[in-house]
C-alpha cells in the first residue's frame, strides 16, 4: 500500500467516523447501488440555528470515483423541470441511502435521460 492509497483509506474512516457521530444510533451503512437504481437520499440541510432531513430521490445517472473524492449524480424531476444533484459519497451531510428500485441498464453515464419524458425513462429502466 502507497502513501496515497493510506491517505485515502484514513480519509474514508474518519468520514465515517464523524457520520456514525452524527447519526448515534441511527448510523447505517450505506447500500449497494448503481447507475440506473432509484434511491432516496436523507440530507441534512442547515437553515440558520437549526438542522432538518431533506430527502431527495431521484435516479443515479451517474457515478464519479476516486478514493475519498468519489460521487454520484442523482436526478430527478420535480414539477416538470429536470433538477440534478451531485453528492460526495463520503459527506458527512448524507444522512441515509435506501435503494428504492434496480435498474437494467448496459451504460455507465445515464446522461440520455435528460432529454427524455418520465413515462419514457420509467420504460428504459425496466
Amino acid at each position: 500500500m502507497n502513501a496515497l492509497e493510506y491517505v485515502n483509506e484514513v480519509a474514508k474512516e474518519r468520514a465515517t467516523s464523524v457520520r456514525k457521530a452524527k447519526d448515534g444510533d441511527n448510523y447505517a451503512a450505506f447500500p449497494e447501488f448503481r447507475e440506473g437504481d432509484m434511491i432516496t437520499v436523507a440530507v441534512r440541510v442547515v437553515e440558520g440555528e437549526k438542522e432538518r432531513i431533506q430527502n431527495f430521490k431521484g435516479i443515479v445517472i451517474a457515478m464519479h470515483s476516486g478514493g475519498i473524492n468519489k460521487s454520484f449524480t442523482i436526478r430527478k424531476i420535480s414539477n416538470g423541470v429536470g433538477v440534478e444533484r451531485v453528492f460526495p459519497f463520503y459527506s458527512p451531510m448524507i444522512q441515509s441511502i435506501s435503494l428504492e428500485k434496480k435498474g437494467r441498464v448496459r451504460r455507465a453515464k445515464l446522461y440520455y435521460l435528460r432529454g427524455m419524458s418520465e413515462k419514457k425513462i420509467r420504460q428504459k429502466l425496466s
